[in-house]
């Protein structure tokens, strides 16, 4: 089969499209034909190294995507041939505590398909059937391949750990990226009132047309101080952070009394400077979040495949492009999702 892979860590002249052995399915694995995945900047990450994490070489990036499925293991029981599926890339071991009790992305061995082992960017993968979710065939591919991460990573931040609720003011940062436009859907859907930060007014326009109720651009202007004129001085309810040290600081300073801040990510930098004074004295909660449960992966793409919720793609690469897409993401072009499609496919 072809696959984007990638022998050593570095810039993205280390990105290659070419032949890798075909999988072979564990008892418990699904063999997908893979129609389409999409980039989370997980993949950029992981192709420039993580700390801690060292990869079996070559190493096959994406946490997304979706297909047909060709063959099943001995022991898989919930899909046959011909089944169109979605990638749902976090692993949890099933029976440690965390696991027991429901809350699987707390598990002690959790890992990320296409982070911590091989991912999904190839025309075929292996892939455990707990890691699938069943797809409608009415869905396109390119939603089907580009939903699940981010929706379900926005959905787990804003409903349970988060805890929005209706009426509540929420500030969702990158209102342009994966996680940042499902979470304005998200939002919106709940009923809260959702302002939104992106770096150029197309972007802005972008963010108004999912659900923003308010737009900011963080490039012209101090959002901290946007939000307390626009809120009358109070603050908002909840923050959506994944930006890290360059919004960190100005993000607490947003929040009303006993607002709470969520982060699932820190793409500019995990090690910001933290007015802890403002953090007790305002009783504000930082909460981190990881991914999502089966169930809520269920509930939220259940929204998308019937069209509540809508990925936007910003534009579809094939495979052999792989680099291309890469840049798009680093360089913040675009508003929505980079979807990636198996040359065979084209």
């Amino acid at each position: 089969m072809q696959a984007v892979q990638f022998d050593e860590h570095g810039d993205r002249d280390v990105l290659e499209y070419g032949e890798f052995p075909d999988p072979e399915p564990d008892d418990d694995e699904v063999l997908v034909d893979v129609k389409a995945g999409a980039l989370n900047h997980l993949d950029v990450w992981t192709r420039k190294g993580l700390p801690g994490i060292d990869l079996d070489f070559p190493h096959i990036p994406g946490s997304d995507a979706a297909g047909v499925v060709e063959a099943v293991g001995d022991d898989v029981t919930r899909f046959e041939a011909g089944d169109h599926v979605a990638v749902s890339a976090g692993v949890s071991c099933g029976k440690c505590e965390f696991c027991r009790h429901g809350e699987e992305p707390m598990c002690v061995s959790f890992h990320i398909l296409g982070e911590h082992v091989r991912g999904v960017h190839s025309e075929l993968a292996a892939v455990p059937e707990d890691n699938l979710v069943p797809v409608p065939d009415h869905v396109d591919w390119e939603v089907a391949g580009s939903a699940s991460l981010v929706f379900q990573t926005a959905w787990r931040m804003l409903l349970t750990r988060g805890r929005l609720a209706p009426g509540e003011k929420v500030l969702v940062h990158g209102a342009s990226g994966g996680v940042g436009h499902a979470a304005v859907q998200i939002a919106d859907y709940v009923g809260a009132e959702v302002y939104a930060t992106a770096s150029t007014e197309e972007k802005l326009s972008y963010a108004e047309e999912v659900g923003a109720d308010h737009v900011i651009n963080y490039e012209a202007d101090d959002f901290a101080g946007e939000i307390r004129d626009l809120t009358g001085r109070r603050g908002v309810d909840v923050v959506v952070d994944h930006i890290g040290a360059a919004t960190w600081t100005d993000s607490l300073k947003s929040l009303a009394k006993g607002g709470r801040v969520v982060t699932c990510g820190a793409t500019t930098g995990g090690r910001p400077e933290t007015d802890i004074n403002r953090i007790f004295w305002n009783q504000l909660e930082v909460i981190g979040s990881t991914m999502a449960t089966p169930g809520e992966v269920d509930d939220v793409l259940s929204l998308v495949w019937d069209g509540t919720f809508e990925p936007r793609i910003r534009e579809t690469l094939p495979m052999s492009e792989a680099a291309r897409a890469h840049e798009l993401l680093e360089n913040r072009e675009g508003f929505g999702k980079v979807v990636v499609i198996p040359d065979s496919e084209l």
